[in-house]
């Protein structure tokens, strides 16, 4: 893998020492005091506005609304578009979009999910009888794409621009092309069966019969025309104003040609999308759950998403001396890594689509409660097994774990489902956005003539009864992507976010830690080396469990993986800054100063722009 893809997979214990040497030298740092090595980047630091994306193409596209006049908002949504054709093979146009906002002059954090549900004809029953209660790779996982209603209801709600100048980057990228990278490259070789499956995805993914080259140009010329023709649409209806003209070109997607050639192929292919659930699909917008950490307040999206998994840990946390411990020192690594356990046994028993289920969220939000689970934590030795769920007052009983995953490894460790990017923004006026937009182009066919992979993000609902993410007609799934937004008020604003499926939640968690704890340079805490646990069920499906595998960076000290082992750890190792561990961006406006800041992560094509 070349340097920008962010080197080699991980890589067995017994291969470490090559490594270990440099390792040493790197990380020889004091960590008491947040310490990391130096980064390859600059902060970048200006004083009108800032973003940083998954791509850098996204946030140039991002950066030239801004620079037209246009709020972060239209700027957050232009670089997300970008994303669905710059990278097509983590975001499709027709998937997931959960963004948050916060609006300066009312000071509100609000939410819009982003998610699609299941269709009307799915059911629970078809899966268990026709699959043994496994879903599919193609169109039978299925959800209504979101992302289209997603990206317009902010621009509707918050933003200032219209469809058309906000999509006019993304429509020239996917019509004229863009210079094939190493990681997309590698994506598309890597999950060439994927492609083979479907004669429209070879199409556009493999075309000429082979997978894309670095230094080739690549294009989507039906995609372009799809996002065209909402365009077209909302200036036939311009006239009418501004709220109209965006209303035409949602209605494009949900209630014209586009759904009705998404319907057609499904209806002609056995899956479940009907008119009828595109026509009565919308977005959800609601204030943002909230917890703070030592003063600092973090906003994320609801329990659809596993979003509140990251305040539960860090509540966890508020209770423990972190700065004692040191950075990434081997206490430190077992502590955050046993409470990201804790929480994710919480995700697994309690997450689900609040419409159709009753989240107990006070109950896992509350302090107390934090303060009850991190007391479980033993800082000798990593948990035996899974860890459990807690018992949440007046709250369901916390499901046993299936006695098959008891004990058991399943899984390789090659999970490729990590797709996904981020984008986040703050503008002149000291609005943010922070949206993390999904879903692959390899498990789901393109539909002909469109450019379009309708969301697939029925992997993360579970086809089994009684869990509280199991599918059923109308509900969400579970989703992975989560933005989110810290706030110390009359401090700082600060947008941040990741790729990474299950990673997500802990390599934000790190980098804020870095940021707010340790009070490292932002750049520096993007870069510092990371680590991540997989000890829990999956939330893709097959829902595989790898009971104690923890995976570092290996410019984390060897000595300290030789400890981490002792603990009960399961240790592997990545190779340098490694894109599994996600592609964090943020953005930091300072209150004081009015100074912006912006840091994008090199272990995947991020970049940020800013003055």
């Amino acid at each position: 893998m070349t340097s920008e893809s962010g080197g080699a997979d991980c890589f067995a214990n017994t291969n470490r020492k090559k490594g270990a040497d440099m390792a040493v030298d790197v990380g020889a740092v004091d960590r008491t005091k947040g310490s990391a090595p130096v980064a390859m980047r600059p902060t970048l630091a200006g004083l009108n506005h800032m973003v940083s994306a998954g791509h850098y193409l996204a946030a140039h596209a991002g950066f030239g609304v801004l620079e037209a006049g246009g709020n972060a908002v239209d700027a957050g949504v232009a670089a997300g578009i970008a994303l669905s054709v710059v990278q097509s093979d983590f975001v499709n146009f027709a998937g997931v979009a959960p963004i948050l906002v916060y609006m300066a002059d009312t000071g509100e954090v609000s939410s819009i999910s982003g998610l699609g549900w299941w269709p009307k004809a799915a059911s629970l029953g078809f899966f268990v009888k026709e699959f043994g209660g496994n879903i599919p790779v193609g169109i039978l996982r299925t959800v209504v794409p979101a992302a289209p209603d997603a990206w317009i209801t902010a621009l509707e709600r918050f933003g200032t621009m219209s469809f058309a100048e906000v999509a006019a980057s993304a429509i020239g990228f996917a019509e004229s092309g863009f210079v094939m990278y190493p990681l997309m490259a590698e994506m598309i070789a890597t999950n060439l069966a994927g492609y083979n499956r479907w004669e429209s995805s070879r199409q556009v993914y493999l075309p000429n019969g082979a997978a894309p080259r670095v230094g080739d140009v690549f294009r989507q010329r039906d995609l372009a025309n799809t996002i065209r023709y909402m365009a077209d649409e909302e200036k036939a209806h311009a006239h009418r104003g501004r709220s109209a003209g965006l209303c035409a070109a949602r209605d494009a997607f949900y209630r014209g040609d586009i759904a009705r050639r998404i319907v057609d192929y499904h209806q002609a292919h056995g899956g479940f999308l009907s008119m009828a659930d595109f026509d009565s699909f919308s977005v959800e917008v609601e204030p943002a759950i909230r917890s703070s950490f030592h003063g600092t307040d973090l906003y994320a999206c609801g329990f659809w998403c596993q979003g509140p998994s990251l305040l539960q840990i860090l509540n966890m946390l508020e209770h423990r001396d972190l700065k004692a411990l040191g950075h990434n020192t081997p206490d430190y690594i077992h502590l955050l890594v046993e409470t990201t356990k804790l929480a994710f046994a919480d995700r697994e028993a309690y997450y689900g689509d609040p419409r159709h289920l009753d989240v107990p969220a006070a109950a896992l939000l509350s302090k107390d409660y934090a303060k009850r689970r991190v007391a479980l934590v033993d800082d000798r030795s990593a948990v035996t097994g899974l860890a459990p769920a807690g018992d949440v007052p007046d709250g369901p009983r916390p499901p046993q774990i299936p006695p098959e995953i008891k004990g058991t490894v399943l899984g390789t460790g090659t999970d490729p489902r990590i797709d996904t990017s981020f984008v986040c923004v703050v503008d002149r006026h000291g609005n943010a956005f922070a949206a993390t937009p999904s879903d692959a182009s390899n498990n789901t066919p393109v539909i002909p003539g469109t450019g379009l992979c309708p969301s697939s993000r029925g992997c993360q609902s579970w086809a089994r009864p009684g869990h509280p993410a199991a599918v059923a007609p109308l509900r969400r799934p579970r989703l992975t992507p989560n933005p989110a937004i810290a706030i110390r008020p009359g401090r700082f604003v600060m947008p941040f976010g990741t790729p990474g499926g299950d990673v997500q939640s802990q390599a934000m968690l790190q980098v804020f830690l870095n940021i707010d704890l340790f009070g490292m340079d932002m750049q520096q805490a993007v870069e510092a080396p990371r680590f991540a646990t997989y000890s829990f069920p999956s939330s893709f499906e097959p829902h595989t469990v790898e009971i104690n595998r923890l995976v570092l960076e290996d410019l984390i000290p060897a000595q300290t993986g030789d400890v981490l082992a002792e603990k009960g750890h399961e240790v592997q190792w990545w190779r340098d800054r490694n894109w599994r561990a996600g592609g964090v961006c943020t953005v930091r406006l300072d209150v004081d100063s009015g100074i912006r800041r912006a840091a994008a992560d090199p272990r995947r094509p991020s970049y940020a722009l800013g003055y």
